[in-house]
């Protein structure tokens, strides 16, 4: 098998693509993917991605904490691992509960992804409909205190939340207050880590990530001295490609790359010790169809394919997150998958949460960006229940 990462792998087809000859482009095949457990089992980089089926709810809750089934195999996501990212129901916790017979508010949204499985939640914001106890912002000292009695009651745990990151820098004294206001809350409601949605920096330019190194750097001693870890989440963008030597343009700023990934670079200038970060594993693979060639300082066109799973066994510890995010290969949307359910799509989640290890460490969150629905109020939290348990389902092959 033609290794991962090695450069004769061929170049990921853009356009125009049949989905199968796509699928081998990004790896092997569905069949002759059940030739790689040996593979997986001793942390082969070769093994890929992609391609195998999704995982079967028919698993689903048979494991009891203890990290086997009844012979069926090496659970991948213990129990008490399993989260969701409020994002993906956040119609639900906008619903009117004076409208509506559905769950709705934070609580009710609470008492239900519990009943799903759920162990942990990741906050998209403190903000649910006004007519939800508590009104419609938490965002304060109270708001966590009422959050936290609410998560004590249905055994949820938080475990993130994409809030707030200030946008100056030097920081200004508001900007350090309500950060540190927003690292309370977090402490508060019993969170490790306290994070954002967004990328460090939207620049290509290494001098833009040396300066958002900087910045996260300071951010994240301060939330340290909380006992939080600040972590940054990625986007599709935070993988390509560094522009960082070559000829310059008419501003001055490079034109060619070295092949560092922009994300790798801030993960080399950063502290280890204050900045973490939470990979988001669509758009990782996103990542991984658009940015696969790069233009070298020589002028030459190289080829670099991401392995994202590789990266993350590399870095280790510094992911604690991960936002578990499905998708089925797509050869007309421009970024090579279209978003589905966990555990419905071709991302093969079993092999690459055995490449990467450290389940008890590790902090997966289902998220579905298309599960909330104009027409079906219902769907995010039932979608919800079928993400849990594939997840739920997903053991390490026996060989």
């Amino acid at each position: 098998m033609t290794p991962y990462n090695d450069p004769r792998t061929p170049a990921v087809p853009l356009t125009n693509t049949p989905d199968e000859a796509l699928r081998r482009s990004l790896g092997v095949g569905r069949r002759r993917f059940l030739t790689t457990c040996t593979a997986v089992a001793a942390g082969a980089v070769a093994a890929p991605v992609f391609g195998a089926a999704p995982a079967l709810a028919q698993d689903r809750g048979r494991d009891h904490g203890h990290g086997h089934d009844h012979g069926r195999g090496q659970v991948l996501v213990p129990p008490h691992k399993r989260g969701i990212i409020l994002y993906t129901v956040r119609d639900a916790t906008a619903r009117d509960p004076l409208a509506s017979d559905l769950p709705s508010g934070f609580r009710e949204v609470f008492k239900q992804l519990a009943r799903h499985g759920y162990r942990q939640v990741e906050f998209a914001g403190y903000n649910q409909h006004a007519n939800a106890p508590g009104g419609a912002s938490l965002e304060s000292v109270e708001g966590a205190r009422l959050l936290r009695r609410w998560l004590d009651e249905y055994g949820l745990r938080a475990q993130g939340n994409h809030g707030f990151i200030p946008s100056s820098w030097p920081l200004t004294t508001a900007d350090t207050d309500t950060f540190k206001k927003h690292l309370e809350i977090a402490n508060i409601l019993g969170m490790d880590h306290m994070g954002t949605g967004g990328d460090p920096t939207g620049s290509s330019y290494r001098a833009d990530w040396d300066v958002a190194a900087d910045k996260w750097n300071a951010l994240g001693e301060i939330a340290r001295r909380t006992g939080i870890k600040l972590y940054t989440h990625n986007h599709d963008s935070a993988y390509g490609f560094l522009l960082d030597g070559g000829p310059l343009d008419d501003q001055g700023r490079p034109t060619r790359s070295s092949g560092i990934r922009k994300l790798e670079y801030f993960l080399k200038i950063t502290d280890p010790k204050v900045v973490w970060l939470e990979m988001d594993i669509f758009w990782a693979h996103v990542a991984q169809y658009k940015f696969h060639t790069y233009t070298a300082h020589d002028g030459s066109t190289r080829e670099n394919v991401f392995d994202p799973a590789a990266l993350v066994a590399r870095y280790n510890k510094r992911y604690p997150l991960f936002h578990a995010k499905d998708g089925v290969v797509s050869t007309t949307n421009g970024m090579g998958w279209d978003m589905v359910p966990f555990g419905t799509g071709d991302i093969d989640y079993t092999t690459f949460f055995s490449r990467v290890g450290l389940s008890n460490y590790r902090n997966p969150m289902v998220e579905d960006d298309n599960s909330p629905s104009a027409t079906d109020p219902a769907q995010s939290l039932r979608e919800a229940k079928i993400s849990y348990d594939n997840m739920a389902a997903l053991r390490k092959r026996r060989c």
